[in-house]
């Protein structure tokens, strides 16, 4: 995605929070629906469990939707969101996720890569993408997420994971080390 649709994505999304804060219902459903998916995956990420990520974002809507009004830059929504989603999962328990983080329904919509449409070895190739990501720890698996599908600068992505700077570059020193060594066994070229 080109940056010029990026700025554009993030304008439109600012505008319809701020119709939002004005109570308008057809900007809230909207910003609902594009937002869903992503805080749902980003819940994933870090819980592991499909029902938990889900209750999370339902509980997160009640908040992000009350606290609209008290948001002063419509561009910061999305890291102020995510951290309200990331606190929503921290109160259900999300640390349990790492025993049970599995491939979840939600998969396609969470990867860092496309769905598998093309045959060949570049099939293989994410598949084993895939694979080294979701082996990766809730922590990491979120921060470089944020940053690579989300395209989060890593301030932004600490506020969403109420972390600091240092620990999400931290985070994403290892989350590329580890996807790089687990490439590098299955013979794929990083």
């Amino acid at each position: 995605m080109s940056a010029d649709r990026i700025d554009k994505a993030r304008l439109f999304e600012a505008y319809l929070v701020a119709a939002a804060r004005t109570g308008d219902a057809a900007a809230r459903a909207r910003l609902v629906e594009a937002w869903q998916p992503r805080l749902v995956g980003h819940a994933w990420r870090l819980t592991g469990d499909t029902e938990m990520a889900r209750e999370a974002v339902q509980d997160g809507w009640v908040e992000i939707l009350r606290g609209l009004s008290a948001l002063r830059d419509e561009m910061a929504f999305p890291a102020w969101a995510l951290r309200i989603v990331t606190r929503r999962c921290r109160r259900l328990g999300g640390r349990r996720g790492r025993e049970r983080a599995r491939q979840s329904p939600l998969d396609d919509q969470m990867s860092l890569t496309e769905p598998d449409v093309a045959t060949g070895p570049d099939v293989l190739a994410r598949r084993h993408v895939r694979e080294a990501i979701r082996a990766l720890p809730p922590d990491q698996r979120a921060a470089l997420a944020l940053v690579y599908l989300h395209e989060l600068s890593v301030a932004e992505a600490a506020l969403a994971l109420d972390a600091p700077e240092g620990t999400i570059k931290t985070r994403l020193m290892h989350a590329r080390r580890k996807l790089r060594d687990h490439l590098t066994l299955q013979g794929v070229t990083p």
